[in-house]
């Protein structure tokens, strides 16, 4: 196989390790990218306040494409760099309809900086493990401008909680899941992990033949469909197995490592 002139992974469930770090071994594997000139991108869910441990592992190098697609995130300079935005009349008119049609629901918005949640929103990640972010009632919620509105429900399976959203607000905003639970993320109509990559790979004269992609979960789809070349991690999604091209070791045995020293070692 001809070395990628640009390297897309996701993080959680990916190329990190189960317990969120990045293990020595694929730390090494992220170097080898950059020191054969190809570009190395984390395309992920996470917001750019859950990136500080991923910066330091990779000596704060890259750019992170955040929020599934909404924010890309400069590591070096730890800011945001370009942003993609629900309007605060679409999300109320999203959350309008999904309050009517699926009770149980709870709501969460993710900005360019922080977060807000209903009291009744379950948080997960590490947002379970530290106080943050604002709690507050559905009208504060959508009265700015977010790149992510979160739905959640305690019992519903995920798939199908993720078919009743997309065809309640489709054709408002673009939805997906990614963490296992009934947790809907919801980015601005056609903001994609894909998207986002496909316009940063244009600006650096990369096309999508030269791109090879990882993933593990539904989120990560797009991506894997648009790159020329598609891994996925064997502890992957049944829908994301079906859909690459390959599949790698799980992502505690450094299944995205293994794949890149063979590439650029």
């Amino acid at each position: 196989m001809v070395s990628p002139r640009l390297v897309a992974t996701d993080l959680d469930g990916t190329a990190l390790r189960s317990d969120g770090t990045v293990s020595p071994r694929t730390a090494a594997a992220f170097a080898l990218v950059e020191e054969a000139g190809a570009t190395l991108v984390f395309v992920t869910g996470r917001p750019p306040r859950w990136m500080g441990n991923v910066a330091g592992a990779v000596r704060n190098r890259g750019l992170a494409i955040c929020a599934n697609g909404a924010l890309v995130y400069d590591l070096h300079a730890e800011r945001i760099v370009e942003s993609h935005l629900i309007e605060p009349d679409v999300l109320s008119e999203a959350v309008g309809r999904l309050k009517d049609r699926v009770p149980g629901l709870s709501f969460s918005v993710e900005y360019e900086g922080g977060f807000a949640h209903e009291t009744s929103f379950r948080l997960g990640g590490w947002d379970s493990t530290e106080v943050s972010g604002l709690r507050m009632g559905v009208s504060g919620l959508i009265s700015r401008p977010g790149a992510k509105l979160l739905a959640f429900h305690r019992s519903m399976d995920p798939d199908i909680l993720h078919a009743l959203v997309d065809e309640i607000v489709g054709d408002l905003l673009t939805a997906t899941h990614s963490s296992g639970r009934a947790l809907i993320e919801m980015s601005a109509q056609g903001v994609t992990k894909a998207s986002a990559l496909a316009t940063l790979a244009e600006r650096h004269l990369v096309g999508a033949a030269e791109v090879i992609a990882f993933g593990d979960m539904p989120n990560d789809l797009p991506m894997l469909g648009w790159a020329g070349t598609s891994y996925a991690v064997a502890n992957a999604h049944p829908d994301v197995l079906a859909a690459v091209t390959h599949v790698t070791a799980a992502n505690d045995e450094d299944g995205v490592a293994i794949v890149l020293e063979k590439l650029f070692g």
